[in-house]
């Protein structure tokens, strides 16, 4: 079974405005309520393409309500800890002229409700996968990751990582089976600017010597690069198409991946399918689905 964590979980209310204007009072053209957090759309994501997992993380208050209501009814399941105090945040996203965020900063996690978590983690066995995406709140500890994985560890549970910074760094000993940062992430690491593929192909072995098994780069309109732990070096261009919506295009990438390899255990298979995911993401304004995976993963070629 796949497991998400997504500590910080959100509804994020999307409104599009004509020509929005500070200060002014402006009128949304249209607009809509999702569920956010990258662990939550990896679990929808992989429910697309006819994976189950189960969604783990916080929730709090009449906004967490809706939460876990939502991703239920989609179909996925869940086991979300209930926090007594707070709310799950709200986050705002202004489609305009440009685009703009205010992304909320949600509830205190106690002690308490991190033991919780730790303790269905320490259910996992041999053959289960955790995918542990995004960023840590500031009411928990910097290195959560690090401690999951520990806890995790010895017991045949492969864990995803999809970080930044010394979140991503600290995981790596503890050979997470698949990272992935985006090129900037990857260079920002090195403290460089990446521009050719080979310059990533290089630096995301630098990261497979620090311990990851295998390196998923998103590189943006410029495709995506794998660095497998048989030896491999992966590139392609992305499908053709116009960019509609980048949010959850990573986390999308992801959940291509582990359908893909959970399928053939081939990893060419999973780094197209993972790419063919991250660009319907992108090319759509909700999150890839099946039917829109597939159809660019045949663009792909073999």
């Amino acid at each position: 079974m796949i497991y998400t964590v997504t500590c910080n979980p959100s509804l994020d209310y999307i409104v599009r405005v004509e020509h929005f204007v500070p200060g002014a009072v402006n009128r949304t053209r249209s607009e809509e309520v999702l569920y956010g957090g990258k662990g939550v759309n990896v679990s929808w994501v992989l429910k697309n393409l006819g994976v189950e997992s189960v969604a783990l993380g916080f929730v709090a208050g009449f906004t967490g309500s809706e939460i876990e209501r939502g991703v239920r009814a989609y179909g996925c399941r869940t086991d979300f800890i209930r926090l007594e105090t707070g709310c799950s945040r709200i986050n705002v996203k202004l489609k305009s002229d440009q685009e703009s965020e205010i992304n909320g900063a949600g509830p205190e996690i106690p002690a308490h409700a991190l033991q919780a978590l730790f303790e269905k983690l320490d259910r996992l066995t041999g053959g289960d996968i955790v995918v542990l995406a995004g960023s840590i709140p500031g009411s928990l500890p910097p290195d959560l990751y690090q401690t999951m994985q520990k806890r995790l560890a010895g017991r045949g549970v492969d864990a995803v990582v999809d970080a930044t910074g010394e979140l991503l760094l600290g995981s790596l000993a503890y050979r997470p089976f698949l990272i992935k940062p985006n090129h900037h992430e990857l260079g920002e690491l090195f403290d460089k600017t990446l521009r050719t593929p080979e310059e990533i192909a290089a630096h995301a072995k630098r990261l497979q010597e620090k311990g990851a098994r295998n390196v998923l780069v998103s590189m943006a309109g410029d495709g995506a690069l794998l660095a497998t732990e048989d030896g491999q070096t992966l590139y392609s261009l992305p499908p053709r198409g116009k960019v509609v919506n980048s949010t959850g295009a990573g986390d999308s990438m992801v959940a291509g991946f582990l359908a893909g390899y959970l399928e053939t255990q081939d990893y060419r298979h999973a780094f197209r399918m993972g790419l063919a995911a991250g660009s319907a993401s992108a090319f759509s304004e909700q999150l890839a689905t099946k039917e829109e995976v597939l159809k660019l993963l045949q663009t792909l070629g073999a």
